[in-house]
């Protein structure tokens, strides 16, 4: 999975390092964008198997191909962000980090004592993208959300199929794609205005939200 320096594809974002702290498919889709454009991004995953989607086939060998599609070209590392030692090496990668990303369920980096406004501490130019189903605040923010749950909610199931038939799920599992689309969008206007402003910011993305955006002429009829 990873690449050297030489072998990185060079683009508009060469130079940029990331620390990739999301999982599965929501947020790992936004971040392979930045990696398909230049940058460094270093995948953290916890000891174990590493990202559950290591496990899912289909296979190639032993290599999951859902896995290499949303994390190719990236470097990988295993901490425990609860053990001290490993909370250190993390702390030393984010003075030196550009962007960091995490799909956590809201709380869940404030509880492990990473929330942005802690980090920004110690980096004032970090650009730290949130991306969940429900967005950081608000009377959801805490509600698991999986991508039929919020194609559901949304009402993009509700203009998929027949017209005489059921709601439909979309064939792709969308909500996740559009939120880590909206997770690269976020990062990428946070890191121009950064070079006005010379600040980090943080970007809270919902999968809720970006799907909403997505819906288009259903959400107009409505």
């Amino acid at each position: 999975m990873s690449s050297t320096h030489n072998e990185r594809i060079r683009g508009p974002f060469s130079g940029l390092l990331v620390l990739d702290l999301t999982h599965v498919l929501n947020g790992p889709f936004g971040t392979t964008i930045l990696t398909d454009l230049g940058a460094r991004v270093i995948k953290i995953e916890p000891p174990g198997h590493g990202d559950d989607t290591r496990t899912y086939g289909p296979f190639v060998g032993d290599q999951s191909l859902y896995f290499s599609f949303v994390n190719r070209g990236k470097e990988s590392v295993v901490l425990n962000l609860k053990d001290p030692a490993d909370r250190q090496i993390f702390l030393n990668m984010v003075r030196h980090a550009d962007v960091l990303a995490e799909n956590f369920r809201p709380g869940t980096m404030k509880h492990l004592g990473f929330s942005y406004e802690e980090l920004a501490e110690i980096n004032p130019r970090l650009i730290y993208a949130s991306s969940s189903g429900f967005g950081q605040t608000g009377p959801l923010a805490t509600f698991p959300a999986y991508d039929t749950i919020v194609q559901a909610m949304s009402g993009i199931m509700d203009e998929t199929g027949f017209a005489d038939g059921p709601p439909t799920r979309v064939g792709t599992s969308l909500s996740d794609l559009c939120g880590g689309v909206f997770m690269f969008c976020g990062i990428a206007s946070a890191l121009y205005a950064r070079e006005k402003t010379g600040k980090g910011a943080h970007v809270d993305v919902a999968m809720f939200d970006a799907t909403l955006a997505f819906l288009e002429h259903g959400f107009m009829s409505y």
